[in-house]
């Protein structure tokens, strides 16, 4: 397939556009890899907009999702339309703890064990599920199977979110997180304390070599970057955490802090370990998120306490030691 073709997409006027250039790390990298970045999308669905005629640069289409870009560069992507052919999720009457809404965008907080959108065998009582009954106008850049939906926490991470209601806002919200502009602070409670007591974590992240659906630090995996303080130790055994993103690789605290030798309690992935409280799921949750309103421009900053039965964790830690 030819890397790019001298003609521009058919769009409509409705159409939403976005641009991006082309700055270090990501001169070299594929562009389906760059447009998912930027679009907060899959892989699989930036392949399908590339494929589609909606990702161009100023050559005209680009065809071709393995294209490696150049520095400087400009990538303009489009994303397509809502088919109303597609399976849709179904709103459902479900609890939405929300700190803030307004006609672009709403930021809640989301609980433990909540899916965040429906997928392969999860249909029901998921995030998705709870907007689409809680307001109909959320943007349709992430298909119908994740409207509003411009970032995500894994099921088990609780914690701020923010979900957008028009194209136009998701593409600035997902420029932002692509850009490293959004503010993201999370907590943890981790097996050990990690020594010395705070600092940076910066190994690459790809898929593990033989779990395809586990990440790992890959010598060749992409830029990885965290920062660790730890608030509070529990003798030599557990310690609460203060983790700081700067980028967002999938599972990248749960991946780093493992392989520094202190992974999270209750993680059934990453050198999982029994745990007196039996609990299910990492303790990982972001406590602070922040952003810049993609139509006002004001900042807005929020907060978020930690789920009630990680406090009683703490509470316990506390006492005993």
């Amino acid at each position: 397939m030819s890397e790019s073709h001298n003609l521009l997409p058919l769009l409509t006027p409705e159409e939403e556009t976005e641009t991006l250039e082309v700055e270090e790390p990501w001169a070299g990298e594929r562009l389906d890899i760059f447009v998912a970045q930027g679009a907060q999308i899959s892989r699989a669905q930036a392949k399908k907009w590339i494929e589609g005629g909606r990702v161009w640069g100023g050559e005209g289409l680009w065809l071709s999702p393995s294209r490696r870009l150049r520095l400087g560069e400009s990538v303009s992507f489009s994303p397509p339309p809502l088919m109303s052919a597609l399976p849709q999720a179904q709103p459902e009457l479900l609890p939405l703890d929300i700190l803030y809404e307004d006609s672009d965008l709403l930021v809640l907080n989301k609980p433990r064990g909540l899916v965040v959108h429906p997928g392969a065998g999860v249909q029901q009582g998921t995030l998705v599920n709870a907007l689409l009954a809680h307001c109909q106008d959320l943007s349709g850049i992430g298909g119908v199977e994740r409207p509003g939906i411009v970032h995500r926490l894994d099921k088990d991470t609780s914690g701020l979110m923010v979900v957008s209601k028009n194209d136009a806002v998701h593409l600035e919200l997902s420029r932002q997180f692509a850009q490293r502009e959004v503010h993201k602070l999370y907590q943890a409670l981790v097996w050990g304390v990690p020594q010395p007591p705070c600092g940076l974590i910066e190994q690459p992240i790809g898929r593990h070599p033989q779990e395809r659906k586990l990440m790992a630090v890959r010598p060749k995996g992409r830029e990885a970057k965290t920062t660790y303080k730890v608030l509070e130790a529990y003798g030599d055994r557990y310690a609460w955490l203060e983790l700081h993103l700067y980028t967002g690789r999938t599972h990248q605290i749960r991946v780093h802090l493992s392989w520094l030798g202190y992974p999270l309690v209750g993680d059934p992935l990453y050198k999982p370990r029994p745990n007196p409280w039996q609990l299910a799921g990492q303790a990982l949750h972001c406590a602070q998120l922040a952003f810049t309103h993609p139509r006002s421009g004001q900042k807005l900053e929020f907060e978020a306490p930690a789920p009630e039965i990680l406090q009683n964790i703490l509470r316990q830690l506390r006492e005993s030691y």
